[in-house]
């Protein structure tokens, strides 16, 4: 049996096909179009299912939300604000009425553009959303059984869910509703601070470590008021969201004394202490939640999804306290992932398919996306007017790890692209850790963002735990947070608390300054050799030249670009940055030798992210 999940038309659209409940393709449209977050039904993503599916007849299709209940919210929410935002609502009325209220009908003539003649409107299916985060969270796990905590902006009305899963069931327990909303909380403070809601939210939490959480307080008195539970309310008059179309007020500037900071103006040490604040009353409200969730339910394993559950150092603070004994993140965890767990939802819960557990889960290193073959690789380079030699695997990862060692920023194209926001050594961008001046260098040269940004180390992961204080004992898909371990730091923590602003970003910490942030933290990746066999083969190629099992390891794009899909991408990137080589499977290249009227300028059409 095969089913075909979609999620569209809010942001980050996708499509994912399992096969008798095994994860068998999974894409962002983004990915296909180069449009960053791409909302628009997933034509190019669902093609890519559709060739995976091999001829098969796909026998379900399922849409990750429930339209009706949506539009329901939005009405309601609009009734109750009247006649405040009745601007913005007649604005958007007829997209609802064109697009959202006849879904069905739409995504029936998407899906036959494609197959014609092979889907019927009937047979489309429809989850909820907050249930289709759960299932892509549960469903791949390793346990038999977990409480499933689903964190977001908001679905149809649910923004926070808890569930309980139990071998091929999953049933949602408890809902906070619209318009209390951690994921929106933190968002209205990512647009505060000049930062682009869906995508700056990483900005803000790597920022939050050169602030003091000044503002915490403040926060709790005046914004939201957090249970002992970690249930919630948010003081709406702080809040423009619920009928605006921005996501504070004047009320909310007032509080903290200043106007929302313009993007990409300077960033003072006033916007490093917002976002300390935040991420801290963030990590409170997660840390009470997961707490009493384990007490209540006697519980030991924790799944966790949404756009909160990208928070990778909430996230360790949870694995940290050890309320559960075991945690596992989707590691698609936003929208992208509900078109994956719709179809996990209709096998288990609407076709009663009983469920297999894997280990060390069902994701396969999130490496669901399109790969391309060595022929095809020559000729699209070739095509692209490319200089490169074919480089068999008996030298690739020595000559490579040495150029790595020579100080080098390699392009490093493998297998297939990851699926979900993190470049896990399939796409990425790699360089040596061991030097100062790479974290500058990476931001300032290769990804053309804010100084400021962290970059996070792949370790293999049997070196990991003697490089760092682990708080989960592997983290494949870097998304939680650990601390440098003390005996590779060269300043005491003394030294770190006080040096931590803006100005002392470049201070060196330890012996792996350009993956240690100013707190010592690092969102690490630890690379498994049976998961990541390629890119485990390079780490420890670069670990016996060096000493050193770990490389800094960046998405494969630059500032608001999606990362590269293609080889071709890939060389029209590696083209327009400082990157040194670019390595496509066994097809390597250095930049000193292609030819120098290709390098192009497309960085300057991209808006910061």
């Amino acid at each position: 049996m095969q089913i075909l999940g979609i999620s569209a038309y809010y942001h980050d659209s996708a499509a994912a096909l399992i096969r008798d409940g095994i994860v068998v393709a999974a894409a962002q449209e983004e990915r296909f179009t180069r449009k960053k977050q791409d909302s628009d039904f997933p034509r190019n993503a669902t093609r890519f299912c559709l060739e995976a599916a091999q001829g098969s007849a796909i026998d379900h299709v399922v849409f990750y939300d429930k339209p009706f209940l949506k539009f329901e919210r939005i009405l309601e929410t609009y009734i109750s604000f009247a006649p405040k935002g009745f601007a913005s609502f007649r604005a958007g009325l007829p997209i609802w009425a064109k697009e959202k209220l006849f879904q069905r009908s739409l995504l029936t003539k998407e899906l036959n553009d494609l197959a014609p003649g092979q889907f019927a409107s009937d047979d489309l299916l429809f989850s909820e959303h907050h249930l289709s985060h759960a299932a892509s969270a549960f469903y791949p796990s390793p346990f038999e059984e977990a409480l499933v905590l689903t964190m977001d902006g908001v679905g149809e009305w649910a923004t926070t869910s808890v569930a309980i899963g139990r071998d091929s069931e999953l049933k949602i327990i408890r809902e906070l509703v619209f318009p209390h909303s951690l994921g929106l909380l933190y968002s209205a403070f990512t647009t505060y601070a000049g930062f682009r809601v869906n995508s700056g939210e990483y900005k803000l939490m790597g920022l939050a470590p050169y602030g003091k959480p000044r503002f915490a307080e403040s926060i709790r008195k005046h914004l939201v008021d957090v249970k002992e539970d970690g249930s919630f309310r948010l003081n709406q008059r702080y809040f423009n969201y619920c009928t605006g179309l921005s996501m504070t007020n004047a009320r909310f500037h007032n509080l903290f004394g200043r106007q929302p900071r313009l993007p990409e103006s300077p960033l003072e040490d006033f916007h490093a202490d917002i976002a300390a604040s935040i991420q801290q009353v963030t990590e409170d409200i997660v840390l009470r939640m997961t707490r009493a969730l384990a007490r209540e339910t006697g519980q030991k394993n924790l799944c966790l999804a949404g756009g909160v559950a990208l928070n990778c150092v909430a996230n360790g603070k949870i694995a940290a306290d050890g309320a559960f004994d075991n945690i596992w993140i989707q590691p698609a965890a936003g929208d992208a992932g509900g078109a994956l767990g719709a179809a996990l939802a209709a096998y288990h819960l609407h076709v009663k398919a009983p469920r297999r557990v894997c280990s060390p889960d069902a994701m396969s290193g999130s490496a669901l996306g399109p790969e391309f073959s060595l022929s095809e690789v020559e000729a699209a380079l070739s095509a692209s007017g490319a200089r490169f030699t074919v480089v068999p695997d008996e030298s690739l990862f020595d000559e490579t790890a040495a150029a790595l060692a020579a100080g080098e920023v390699v392009g490093w194209f493998q297998g297939r692209m990851e699926f979900g926001p993190r470049a896990l050594g399939n796409r990425s961008i790699l360089g040596d850790p061991r030097r100062s001046d790479m974290q500058k260098k990476f931001n300032l040269k290769i990804k053309f963002r804010e100084s400021f940004r962290p970059f996070a180390p792949s370790v293999l992961a049997e070196a990991a735990a003697d490089w760092f204080d682990m708080s989960v004992p592997t983290s494949p898909y870097m998304l939680t947070v650990s601390t440098v371990a003390e005996q590779h730091r060269t300043i005491s923590a003394q030294h770190a608390a006080a040096h931590h602003r803006l100005k002392d970003q470049y201070l060196v910490r330890s012996d792996i300054p350009a993956v240690t942030h100013t707190d010592f933290s690092a969102r690490l990746q630890t690379v498994h050799a049976e998961q990541s066999p390629r890119y485990h083969a390079l780490l420890k190629a670069f670990e016996t030249l060096t000493g050193c099992p770990m490389l800094i390891n960046t998405s494969f794009n630059v500032r608001n670009e999606p990362i590269v899909c293609t080889p071709a991408e890939a060389f029209t990137c590696f083209m327009a940055t400082g990157m040194d080589r670019l390595v496509v499977g066994n097809v390597m290249m250095r930049k000193v030798d292609q030819d120098i009227t290709l390098v192009t300028d497309y960085i300057s059409r991209l808006e910061m992210d």
